[in-house]
């Protein structure tokens, strides 16, 4: 009667709806990241717990719970025992030593030609004076971290919520799918939902886990490899790949830059380290990573490189470590309702609306 398309203004309201959606969780992205990792942490333990679960007489998943996270303490405590306190010695051991090294490798070498030695010692002295101008702000910076002191110990609090929230998680998911089923009636609309809820289920199943175990893989290669070549520190470079890992292209790129640093500080052999890394990331990238986060993650490098940038102008580390599985369940949802309005038009009699 006012001359306004009802069809124009729903989808009106729809997109408004959207953008007020998007503003709210860009201004709450700090607690939804808590309950995002809470989220991540819980498929990390769901295969031991549903083991667990197989065995124990019980009617309630709450002691497979509990004894998972006892195993799961354990392991922590362990690896902390054994292989963190080897890394914390190294990282000393490089402090402590790595002034001496860079003033021998300020000694001009007889075996090399006066041209190539002046060039070394040009680049020896940039670097040392791009040190120094960056260190003038360390003082400042030292300073507005002691502000900051009383929210990075709030912060360690998260270690124990993140935990609490996955028990949740994982005692409850059950009932939370159901409850976001039922908030849709029978029909094509629920079957949508359906497959997007199984979908999303897999790609975080398969990316949490292949995560964790591309990290494991990346830490003991590297590890292994550097002590057989010679190269000094190699478990607190093992380690550095192995949590840089976490971070989607260039996380893996910077630990490589770090590695061959150290290595060519260190006096080892650079182009040995070169190849490995070279060789280690096409097997990671091509055979390893495919094999285990299977079809659900296929997101084109382009794809996942914008990702990585915007998120983290966005939210900073914790966008860039989203970034790929956001992109993912983007993907997945595309996929399911782009099959399910084909399917709609193969039936005339159905129709699958958003």
């Amino acid at each position: 009667m006012l001359g306004i398309d009802r069809r124009a203004a729903r989808y009106a309201w729809t997109a408004a709806l959207v953008l007020l959606l998007l503003c709210l969780v860009y201004l709450v992205r700090r607690t939804l990241f808590i309950f995002i990792l809470a989220l991540l942490f819980a498929y990390l333990l769901s295969p031991l717990v549903n083991l667990l679960d197989r065995f124990l007489p019980t009617r309630t998943r709450t002691p497979a719970l509990a004894l998972a996270y006892m195993i799961f303490v354990g392991l922590v405590v362990l690896a902390a025992l054994q292989i963190g306190s080897r890394v914390v010695d190294q990282a000393k051991a490089f402090a402590s030593d790595f002034p001496n090294r860079i003033a021998a490798l300020e000694k001009p070498n007889p075996d090399l030609p006066q041209a190539i030695n002046n060039l070394k010692a040009q680049m020896i002295e940039r670097a040392q004076r791009e040190i120094a101008a960056g260190s003038s702000d360390l003082f400042a910076a030292m300073a507005r971290a002691g502000l900051k002191f009383i929210t990075v110990a709030s912060d360690v609090v998260y270690i124990v919520i993140i935990p609490i929230l996955a028990f949740f998680f994982l005692k409850d998911a059950r009932a939370m799918r159901d409850h976001i089923l039922d908030m849709v009636d029978h029909g094509p609309r629920r079957e949508l939902l359906e497959d997007v809820i199984a979908d999303v289920h897999l790609l975080l199943a398969h990316y949490m886990r292949a995560l964790v175990l591309l990290s494991l893989a990346a830490f003991t290669a590297y590890s292994i490899a550097f002590a057989i070549i010679g190269v000094p520190y190699a478990i607190l470079l093992g380690a550095l790949a192995g949590v840089l890992e976490f971070i989607p292209m260039l996380g893996p790129l910077a630990a490589a830059i770090a590695i061959l640093v150290v290595a060519a500080v260190a006096g080892a052999h650079v182009l040995v380290v070169l190849i490995f890394i070279l060789a280690y990331r096409v097997f990671q990238d091509y055979i390893l990573s495919p094999h285990l986060m299977g079809q659900g993650v296929e997101v084109h490098p382009l794809l996942v490189l914008f990702g990585v940038f915007a998120g983290a102008e966005i939210a900073g580390i914790p966008g860039t470590f989203l970034s790929v599985p956001v992109l993912a369940l983007a993907r997945i949802i595309y996929l399911r309702i782009r099959k399910a309005r084909l399917a709609s038009q193969l039936r005339p009699d159905t129709e699958v609306t958003l």
